[in-house]
C-alpha cells in the first residue's frame, strides 16, 4: 500500500503551522479530528516536539495515517485512533500523561482541517457535542477551512467549490461562520482569533472558558 497523498496539505501546512505555533505554544496534548492522509500530523508534530499529536479518523483512513506516522517515526505521535464524529458517545481516547489539568483523560488542544464543509450539518453539530467530552477546561481549538460570513461567499472560487460539494453530496457545503461559532459557544468556546489564510480559507481559533 502506498502512502495516501493530498497536494492541498503540502500547500497549506506552513501557513497553518504559523498559527499553531502561536496558539499551541503552551499546549501539551492535541486531538486531531479527521487526520485524513496523516500528512499534517507528521509535519506539525515534527515542528512542535513539545506536543503529543493524537491522530483520529474513520476506520478506513487509519491504515494510510499509520504509514505516514511509521515512516516519520516521531516520538510524539501515538497510534491513530478510530473516531467518526457521528459516533454516540465518542470513544474515550486517553490524553495521558496527566499534564493537562486535573483530568488526564482530557485534551488541552484540538485541531481539524477541511472537515466541516465535508460533514452534513447534523455531523457538524455532533463534532462540537463530542468535542465537549474530550476537552480540558481551558483547551484551545483550531479549525481550518473555508467559511461564509453573513450568509455570503467570500470569493467566487468558494462559491464554485460549494457548488461542487453539494453536487457530490447535498448534505455538505461551506458553513456559515456565525452558525459554527454559535455551536462552539454552546460548549464553552470563545473565539479569540479569525486568521485569513491562502486560497480564501480561514483558521478559527477558540479558547474554552467554563464558568
Amino acid at each position: 500500500m502506498d502512502k495516501p497523498h493530498a497536494p492541498s496539505c503540502d500547500r497549506n501546512r506552513d501557513p497553518i503551522l504559523a498559527v499553531l505555533r502561536t496558539h499551541f505554544a503552551h499546549r501539551h496534548r492535541v486531538l486531531e479530528i479527521g487526520s485524513g492522509t496523516g500528512q499534517h500530523a507528521v509535519h506539525f508534530a515534527a515542528a512542535m516536539p513539545w506536543l503529543s499529536w493524537q491522530c483520529s479518523d474513520r476506520a478506513e483512513n487509519l491504515p494510510g495515517i499509520r504509514l505516514w506516522l511509521e515512516e516519520a517515526h516521531l516520538a510524539n505521535t501515538p497510534s491513530p485512533q478510530e473516531l467518526d464524529v457521528a459516533m454516540r458517545p465518542w470513544p474515550r481516547i486517553s490524553a495521558a500523561p496527566a499534564d493537562v489539568g486535573s483530568d488526564p483523560s482530557r485534551f488541552d488542544a484540538a485541531f481539524s482541517a477541511n472537515t466541516l464543509h465535508i460533514l452534513g450539518w447534523s455531523e457538524v453539530e455532533a463534532f462540537f457535542a463530542g468535542l465537549a467530552t474530550m476537552l480540558a477546561a481551558d483547551a484551545t481549538v483550531v479549525v481550518y477551512g473555508p467559511f461564509n460570513y453573513g450568509g455570503a461567499y467570500s470569493s467566487d472560487s468558494n462559491r464554485e467549490f460549494d457548488g461542487w460539494l453539494k453536487a457530490r453530496d447535498a448534505r455538505s457545503g461551506i458553513r456559515d461562520f456565525e452558525s459554527v461559532d454559535a455551536l462552539a459557544r454552546t460548549i464553552g468556546l470563545r473565539l479569540i482569533e479569525d486568521v485569513a489564510m491562502p486560497a480564501n480559507n480561514r483558521c478559527l481559533v477558540w479558547r474554552r472558558v467554563l464558568e
